[in-house]
């Protein structure tokens, strides 16, 4: 597959990057089944409870620590990997892996089967992130690369839309349908079949990249006194961290903290709308699932187009401007909308907020594909995942919790959890992204001096 090129006006020969674009879109799809993966168990905790015989605990485990925590812990050694190894094969393998894990997850007849085959899906998509993130840095120059990130990234609203829709209909389906018969399996519960229904599909887009990506060149990578490109240790991506600290503290606590607050209303928004508004699960499921696609996806989008626009427009630290103005226009909606009293008002201050809470993804690592040479890209996105699922996912979600239980002390009272951790956790993106600029500009001319 070739890169198809045309003359420009002035006899120029421009590259149209058509396989360079598929390669994103292989990747975006790839990407659409990770978040359906990871957020199918989401609406479908009372199903899943019952079945199994679960308690909260044991299910906050399945959701959150089988797979954040391995999902963590497994991006840097992965990501050593993929700074080493052809990437496209390290992706690929990862595809199968967790989609294999997230059918086994619907085989579970205990928690303990469940638990590692969560571990699976975590491990699994801990190779996919850090590894797309380097090769298209080597695909696009600078001022596409925002726009290719950006598209990538949509994948994760997709998915994650696609996961409450498919939860809601499974709640709905269980009204009506006790067990389903399937061929070779037997009986099976819905929530079952919607597992293995999700999962086995990845497998066939983990062979499409398997067979029809290659590794690109890599691009700006640190040369040996031979003019090779220099193999670096696990330890250099940490002392590269280390050289620009001000810069990576700004950037991975800016952008964590800008998260919190995304993953404080998709996790709890659903339970708010319950409690609050009277819904229904599936209802919940349903509106919810509609606005991670429409607003979240355009949102991404417009944040690697702004990306682009400013580093055109000769802004070197064009990617933390974006999340700046980001997490400049998520700061009212996102605290307002869990404390109005009409479902609608509420619905149409959460859309804007979930719109300017997608910006991070495309910007965050824009700017850490441009400043990081070859070599570490996939080390220093790794660092950045590992920080960014603990304190957004695993801290923030659970901030919520505890305000509500501990300090509010009523369910009812979610709404109010959600409106301080988003305000408290939006205001210090905003404070330590713009901040950041003023290192970002500066390590840029420290390592590429002009």
């Amino acid at each position: 597959m070739n890169t198809v090129a045309n003359a420009s006006p002035t006899g120029q020969r421009q590259k149209r990057y058509v396989y360079e674009w598929y390669v994103v879109v292989l990747c975006m799809i790839a990407y659409i089944f990770s978040f359906v993966d990871r957020q199918i168990l989401a609406l479908m905790i009372e199903p899943i409870k019952a079945d199994l015989n679960l308690s909260d605990t044991q299910f906050s485990l399945l959701h959150g620590l089988a797979f954040s925590l391995f999902y963590a812990f497994m991006g840097m050694p992965i990501a050593y990997l993929a700074d080493r190894f052809s990437r496209p094969k390290i992706i690929a393998l990862g595809v199968v892996f967790w989609s294999l894990a997230t059918a086994a997850c619907g085989l579970s007849k205990n928690f303990l089967q469940m638990f590692l085959a969560r571990i699976g899906v975590g491990v699994g998509e801990a190779a996919l992130s850090p590894s797309a993130y380097s090769m298209f840095s080597d695909l696009f120059p600078k001022d596409k690369l925002g726009r290719a990130v950006g598209i990538y990234s949509i994948g994760s609203f997709v998915g994650g839309g696609v996961a409450f829709l498919v939860g809601a209909y499974v709640i709905a389906l269980l009204k009506n349908a006790d067990t389903i018969e399937v061929a070779v399996l037997g009986a099976m519960k819905a929530w079952q079949l919607a597992f293995i229904l999700v999962g086995l599909p990845g497998v066939v887009v983990g062979l499409l990249i398997w067979l029809t990506v290659r590794d690109p060149q890599r691009k700006g990578a640190q040369l040996d006194e031979h003019g090779q490109p220099r193999k670096l240790r696990l330890t250099d991506g940490l002392r590269f961290i280390g050289r620009h600290r001000a810069t990576f503290s700004c950037h991975y606590l800016g952008f964590s903290f800008y998260a919190m607050a995304l993953f404080c209303m998709m996790s709890w928004t659903p339970a708010l709308y319950i409690r609050k508004f009277g819904m229904s699960p599936q209802d919940a499921g349903f509106m919810l699932g509609t606005i991670l696609l429409l607003a979240n996806t355009s949102g991404v989008f417009f944040g690697g187009w702004l990306t682009d626009y400013l580093s055109k427009r000769g802004y070197s630290d064009g990617a933390m401007r974006t999340g700046v103005i980001g997490a400049l226009g998520m700061l009212v909606p996102a605290t307002l909308y869990s404390q109005v009293d009409s479902l609608w008002l509420s619905v149409t201050l959460l859309v804007p907020a979930m719109f300017f809470a997608s910006f991070p993804m495309p910007a965050s690592t824009a700017a850490m594909q441009i400043l990081s040479p070859n070599q570490v890209r996939a080390q220093v996105s790794a660092v950045f995942l590992l920080i960014n699922n603990l304190l957004a996912l695993g801290l923030g979600t659970t901030l919520v919790a505890l305000l509500t239980d501990r300090y509010f002390g009523s369910p009812l009272a979610v709404g109010q959890s959600m409106a301080i951790v988003s305000c408290i956790a939006s205001l210090l993106a905003i404070a330590l992204l713009y901040l950041g600029c003023r290192h970002f500009r500066r390590s840029l001319q420290r390592e590429y001096p002009q």
